[in-house]
């Protein structure tokens, strides 16, 4: 596996500093509006109830393991995010349609009206930012952040754990 000096020595150094930083203050930014969206249902979702009521609108019923293997986190963490969107009627827990015993996790009519709420919200924002964008600037910027995303996970997922050092 290359270095990380060695994957930088094809790149200019000034761009890829350039490159984090951009990315650094996207993530501050990000963080601070917490890109929850404009008017009434601002804010009213964190993210990660946002991302699990997505993967469950989008690919349907599925177990935790299975849930928690697509978003790369671990099962306890899903069991965790999940307990209070059970609690709150956004999720059902049913039986597993081929197994009886085994558990699925599925998105409920108040889930998917609550997150349709949450979408329209967001995609207002996301109007709102780009609206001096062409069409063709945001499809190249969803396309670039997307490979961005699928990348930074990739490699993420084979870098070593960090460790403390106290």
């Amino acid at each position: 596996m290359p270095t990380s000096s060695d994957m930088t020595t094809h790149t200019d150094p000034a761009l890829l500093d350039a490159l984090q930083h951009q990315v650094a203050v996207f993530a501050r930014r990000a963080e601070q509006s917490r890109l929850g969206g404009v008017g009434q249902a601002r804010n009213s979702m964190d993210r990660a109830a946002y991302l699990l009521l997505n993967r469950l609108d989008r690919e349907g019923p599925m177990g935790v393991k299975a849930l928690a293997a697509g978003m790369g986190i671990d099962s306890s963490t899903v069991t965790r995010q999940v307990a209070p969107l059970v609690d709150s009627g956004l999720v059902n827990r049913a039986s597993h349609p081929e197994d009886g015993r085994a558990v699925v996790l599925q998105l409920s009519e108040r889930g998917r009206s609550r997150l349709e709420e949450v979408r329209a919200s967001r995609r207002a924002l996301m109007a709102l930012v780009t609206e001096e964008w062409t069409e063709e600037e945001r499809d190249s910027f969803c396309s670039l952040l997307t490979r961005f995303n699928t990348s930074l996970s990739t490699v993420t997922a084979t870098l070593p754990p960090v460790t403390s050092s106290s």
